[in-house]
Order: C-alpha cells, then sequence, then structure tokens
C-alpha cells in the first residue's frame, strides 16, 4: 500500500482565525482527513479584534433588524425585474456586507427574497435561528471551531425566517452577508410576533425572544 502525505500550516494569528494543520493521507482504500486546531486562539483572537476598533475601522452603522454593518460589495451588472419573479424592479446581481452582533443584542426575525450566504471572521461564535417554509428548524453556528460543529460558511434560503445572536458566553461576532440576487431594502420584511407565531406555533417561545414586537 502506498501513502501520500500532505502538510499545509497556516498561521492567521493576525486575522483572528486558528493555526490549523492538516494531514491528507491517501491510500488505495482510504482517505484520511485530520485537523488540529490551535489551543487558546479564541482569547488571542479577542485581544487583537476589539470592538470599538471594528465600528470605527470598517465605519459600522446601526442595523434595523439589530447589530451593525457596512456594505461593501454592490455589483455593477443588473438583473432586469421581468427575469425575477416576485421582485418589484431591477436588482444587482450581489452584494456583501459586514455585520457585527454584539451581547445583549440580537439580530431579529426577518426575512428576504435572496438566498444569503453568511461567513465567519471574527470574535466568537453565532448563532443563526433559521425557521424554513416547511416549518422545520434548524440552528446554524457560525464560528472557527470546527471540533464543535462550527463552520465558516452558511446559507439560509430565499424565504426562510431567520434571527441571530451571539453565542452565550461570547462578547462579540463579526460575519459577513452575501446575497444574490442583490439585497433591497423593499425585499427586507421584518416579522411581527404575534403574527409569526401564528403560522409557526411550534416555535413560538423563539419567536417572541427574538422579535423586537
Amino acid at each position: 500500500m502506498i501513502f501520500v502525505i500532505f502538510r499545509i500550516f497556516f498561521n492567521t494569528n493576525q486575522i483572528g482565525f486558528p493555526g490549523m494543520v492538516w494531514v491528507n493521507t491517501v491510500g488505495q482504500d482510504s482517505l484520511c482527513l485530520a485537523t488540529k486546531l490551535t489551543v487558546g486562539m479564541e482569547e488571542k483572537n479577542k485581544q487583537i479584534v476589539s470592538l470599538p476598533a471594528l465600528v470605527q475601522h470598517f465605519n459600522l452603522l446601526p442595523h434595523p433588524e439589530g447589530g451593525y454593518y457596512k456594505e461593501t460589495y454592490r455589483s455593477a451588472g443588473q438583473i432586469p425585474a421581468h427575469a425575477l419573479p416576485g421582485f418589484t424592479g431591477d436588482r444587482n446581481m450581489a452584494t456583501a456586507i459586514y455585520f457585527l452582533l454584539v451581547k445583549g443584542n440580537f439580530s431579529a426575525f426577518h426575512r428576504i427574497k435572496s438566498d444569503e450566504c453568511w461567513h465567519f471572521y471574527a470574535g466568537d461564535p453565532l448563532l443563526v435561528h433559521v425557521i424554513h417554509t416547511n416549518g422545520s428548524y434548524e440552528l446554524i453556528r457560525l464560528g472557527n471551531n470546527i471540533a464543535n460543529n462550527e463552520q465558516f460558511q452558511a446559507v439560509v434560503p430565499v424565504g426562510a425566517w431567520f434571527a441571530s445572536e451571539t453565542a452565550p458566553g461570547g462578547e462579540f461576532s463579526f460575519v459577513g452577508c452575501t446575497v444574490a440576487p442583490g439585497f433591497d431594502f423593499t425585499d427586507f420584511e421584518l416579522a411581527e410576533a404575534e403574527a409569526l407565531c401564528k403560522v409557526f406555533p411550534q416555535h413560538a417561545s423563539l419567536i417572541k425572544r427574538l422579535c423586537r414586537d
């Protein structure tokens, strides 16, 4: 049996991601992927990236759903309205933002007319609560600890209601959101707790906790 071993070392301390050692062993009948997470990186992460520094450096602004944001990209190309059923006009092909949440605050339940891809950057894990159109519930854990089932990227599908909050014990979560077709506030709908509870009574306690009315 022949084994080939590849090692890749990442030194990303300056951006708050954990150092990683990936070991890929390939044989005739097996493929093994092992991951080692550097201990203590979460504390170093918090020291390197502070909350005031993030707000000031990226010129973050209060977001209507809670937290802070800054649009970083809006495509020059547009999709015409006739190619977008359910939309009220032309839309940019894609948009992207930085998004920051701090402990004690939350992003209230809302939905949009596009898929939304979330990206984790720094800070503590972000919990994204998703209620799909069929009523099923999904908890997405955005973060850099893959041993704890956290993800660097995750997608909330079009039409799903979703809310987010920094994981218990955390201070803040710095993430990004990419939307395609591009985001427009016309396509943004903030949930009313009472109305949403009538549609999804099985999730009433969560809805009431993460709505603002």
